[in-house]
């Protein structure tokens, strides 16, 4: 079965991100790695790793560097952004392709669903239950 997109999660909490890998390789996609901290984002760069799809949390092992991670993975590789945080209003200045918000705690039917609205172009007309709008979310 050919991968719908490849995923890049960023996200510290050891268990939480293979919860995330396992519900992403479940629904057929492939995971391209995982980030917990700003400074491996230069090794997606060395190994010319390209996500089409990321999901970031917020606060990572280097502190409050997710949001200037999720704006780095729009700039440089291209990717749409969903943040995956119990605190969305740490938000502040959204990543230019950040699609939206799964708030902590999630089930895999909200992931899913967020990683098919990018995959089918985000038509506003079907956005998933369980993905917020920056502007609501990020307030």
């Amino acid at each position: 079965m050919p991968h719908a997109a490849n995923i890049l999660i960023v996200e510290d909490e050891f268990l939480l991100a293979l919860q995330l890998e396992d519900i992403l390789m479940d629904g057929g996609h492939a995971v391209v790695g995982t980030v917990s901290e700003r400074a491996a984002l230069d090794t997606l760069a060395q190994n010319q790793v390209r996500p089409d799809i990321a999901l970031v949390d917020l606060n990572l092992r280097d502190g409050l560097t997710g949001p200037e991670v999720a704006r780095d993975l729009c700039d440089k590789f291209g990717a749409h952004v969903i943040y995956v945080t119990a605190n969305p209003a740490q938000i502040g200045d959204p990543a230019s392709r950040a699609v939206g918000v799964v708030q902590k705690p999630f089930g895999p039917e909200s992931i899913l669903a967020a990683i098919r609205y990018v995959l089918d172009g985000c038509p506003e007309t079907s956005r998933p239950a369980g993905l917020d709008k920056l502007s609501m979310a990020s307030r």
